[in-house]
């Protein structure tokens, strides 16, 4: 097994590489641009920069429909320009893979410092109704296995998968171990070999049927019980428990690295596949008399949070791209003299 010492977006590259990508197309932002810089230097696959995004993520459709497994990696500004042909390809259940390395925002924002602003984006950001599969590692080493894990679903659901990352956690460098993952085959026939619709309209059976009520709720339900199945594969989190504590602090990315300094003094429980939420949190929270959510952000995750457990979360939000272990230090001080 070979050990490397990789920058975060580099393992991104690498494992796309070693899951079977074939084509990328992407236009350079920061703080994703490494991503683009290191595939281009790879012999098996077909690298295209873009226009702009909305140009990179209509073209990975194009070529998932051709047959090749696809990818495109962007941030937060790039990632909202794809959001009406994300909705696409949920509805024409279309296999690829969308890196979002996101920054402070909203607009153009802050460029090089990381944030975790594009949280409610991932699964609302498109129109109607979608259940879309997101994967938010906070290393490198998870960063290379969670494009694996990325690919795999993309192929298991028909479906867009997310692979969220942020400045702090793609410009790391860390050491990993190279290891092989399984790779799940390509199914869907490519275009021109079966009798596949392949438009944004509502369909059954390959033929359009946009005027049906019944036929777009079957057609829903299908894609959220399809997405349902393939998530129940991959319910990854980290829980730390602190059996001293009555306190849980959920936080995630680059933000849970900072969290564990405070392992002794709280539970802590990462989601690392933050949409669909995974149940187990559900139960892990009935042991806690106050659930605590931490991020870079507004408190995007923990409204979330608030609505699966039926209950009132408190939120720390970290905003201007910059954690300091002291501001989160003093905002949960306050939340412990106030129980």
């Amino acid at each position: 097994m070979t050990k490397k010492l990789l920058q975060g977006n580099q393992a991104i590259a690498l494992a796309a590489v070693k899951a079977g990508l074939n084509f990328y197309a992407g236009y350079p932002i920061t703080p994703a641009s490494e991503i683009l810089h290191e595939l281009v230097n790879q012999k098996t696959v077909k690298v295209l920069q873009m226009e702009d995004e909305i140009a990179s993520i209509n073209a990975i459709i194009g070529s998932s429909l051709a047959g090749a497994k696809s990818m495109t990696a962007t941030s937060g500004p790039g990632f909202s320009l794809m959001q009406e042909s994300i909705g696409h390809a949920h509805m024409m259940e279309i296999p690829l893979v969308i890196v979002n390395v996101q920054r402070v925002g909203p607009s153009t924002g802050m460029p090089t410092f990381p944030a975790q602003g594009d949280i409610l984006q991932c699964k609302y950001g498109s129109h109607g109704d979608y259940f879309p599969i997101v994967f938010y590692p906070n290393s490198v080493a998870e960063l290379y296995e969670y494009t694996f894990n990325a690919f795999n679903a993309a192929e298991e659901s028909l479906s867009p998968v997310i692979l969220l990352s942020d400045s702090y956690v793609s410009h790391l460098y860390e050491t990993i171990e190279e290891v092989d993952y399984p790779v799940s085959k390509r199914t869907l026939a490519p275009l021109g070999t079966s009798n596949r619709h392949f438009t944004g309209l509502t369909h059954e059976n390959s033929k359009p049927m946009t005027s049906d009520p019944e036929v777009h709720k079957k057609l829903i339900k299908r894609f959220e019980a399809k997405q349902k199945k393939v998530s129940r594969k991959y319910n990854d989190y980290e829980f730390i428990e602190n059996k001293n504590s009555d306190i849980l602090l959920i936080a995630f990315g680059a933000l849970s690295r900072a969290a564990y300094d405070l392992k002794d003094d709280f539970s802590i429980y990462r989601p690392i596949r933050i949409f669909p939420i995974v149940e187990k949190l559900k139960e892990i929270a009935k042991k806690y008399k106050e659930i605590v959510v931490m991020e870079m952000n507004a408190g995007q995750y923990a409204n979330e949070v608030e609505r699966l457990l039926h209950r009132e979360i408190k939120s720390i939000p970290i905003l201007g791209g910059k954690i300091d272990l002291n501001e989160i230090a003093s905002k949960l001080r306050r939340i412990k003299r106030k129980k």
